[in-house]
């Protein structure tokens, strides 16, 4: 996740109901979910292109949460992509038993994944599998704007499971000479070999040196399971892409690497830090365990912090730490930028001084 642009700072509201426009189905497992924002809610649901929706039910007593890439364009009525995770209990629901006219709790829009679209310049767009949910909605904002090209590599298995295939080719339709839409199929032949396999640094290295004027392109964004997006990175990088360049959204799948455990020395049996946390302009002071989260200590005194997949992946729990120091165990969703700036994922965050303050208003 990135900022780019001011139009993605993100900003944090809390859980409306909104009622489901519509359901559009995209393939056997994924939908399009379309919601009814009220007029009054307009401002507070007004999102850029790239970024996200946080979704919010209660299965079993238990409190659950998702974040959902918004895969509209700026302006249009917000909707998500979903497809279903196996045992999925959010995405089995939105997929299988979500109706229209139902309601679901939705927060405000939240991410950094958007672009510059004021800008002329070329821009890539390289994605896997339901990582084309914000690469659409950024693809079609891009494209509003005449002096920009577009890229789009989407690699899937077989055609039947491409999400927004339709969409994608009215897109192309629309802007025929300035977007390269490019399909990759790892389980189904295609008449080009170019375009048969599977996304990875192999195929991405034929792809660019086939399609691409790498020098030329402005910005480069990635969207899919994590072992696509680093053979991406590390493709770019050694065409020499600095990476300021790079954007990158991960995709929560099977493939992360273990969160990194703490070293047991580390550790003070028993202490504490005494963090602050500024959210919504209110401060709440609280003693916090320093061998667990920022973010599930304080939810103790501040249910209302947010988050949604608590695996450093989506970034909704993003903060600025402006007193003290932590240790950030993994981190899949900030920029290095970001990180520089003092920017951590609290979820992923261990106190590491006798005081701590964080600012999510930041």
């Amino acid at each position: 996740m990135t900022v780019t642009s001011t139009a993605g700072t993100r900003r944090r509201t809390g859980f409306h109901p909104l009622r489901v426009a519509g359901i559009a189905r995209l393939c056997e497992d994924a939908v399009a979910v379309t919601f009814d924002v009220p007029a009054e809610l307009a401002d507070e649901f007004r999102f850029a292109p790239g970024q996200s929706l946080t979704l919010r039910r209660r299965v079993d007593g238990r409190e659950e949460r998702r974040s959902y890439s918004i895969c509209a364009p700026a302006g249009a009525a917000p909707r998500i992509g979903v497809r279903e995770v196996p045992g999925g209990l959010f995405s089995s629901w939105l997929v299988h038993e979500l109706r229209p006219g139902d309601e679901v709790e939705v927060q405000g829009p939240t991410g950094n994944f958007v672009p510059d679209t004021e800008t002329p310049g070329h821009h890539v767009l390289i994605a896997a599998g339901s990582g084309i949910t914000p690469v659409l909605s950024i693809a079609a904002s891009l494209l509003r704007n005449p002096e920009i090209t577009v890229t789009v590599l989407y690699g899937n298995r077989r055609a039947a499971t491409v999400m927004f295939a339709d969409e994608l080719a009215d897109l192309k339709d629309s802007c025929p000479s300035r977007l390269e839409l490019v399909h990759v199929l790892s389980r189904e032949p295609r008449e080009a070999e170019l375009f048969t396999g599977r996304l990875d640094a192999a195929k991405l290295r034929e792809l660019l040196a086939a399609l691409v004027p790498v020098p030329e392109v402005a910005h480069w964004w990635l969207c899919g399971p994590y072992g696509m997006v680093t053979d991406a990175q590390d493709v770019l990088s050694g065409l020499g892409v600095p990476s300021s360049l790079v954007h990158q959204e991960l995709f929560y799948v099977d493939d992360l690497p273990p969160a990194p455990v703490r070293h047991e020395e580390a550790r003070i049996e028993g202490a504490t830090s005494e963090v602050t946390v500024l959210l919504d302009g209110r401060a709440s002071t609280m003693a916090l365990p320093v061998d667990q989260p920022v973010l599930d200590g304080a939810q103790r005194s501040r249910p209302d912090l947010p988050f949604a997949c608590k695996g450093g992946v989506c970034g909704t729990c993003r903060a600025k730490v402006t007193d003290g120091k932590v240790e950030m165990r993994r981190n899949f969703a900030l920029e290095q930028s970001e990180v520089d700036a003092g920017f951590v994922l609290t979820c992923q965050s261990l106190p590491l001084t006798p005081t701590l303050t964080v600012d999510y208003d930041s």
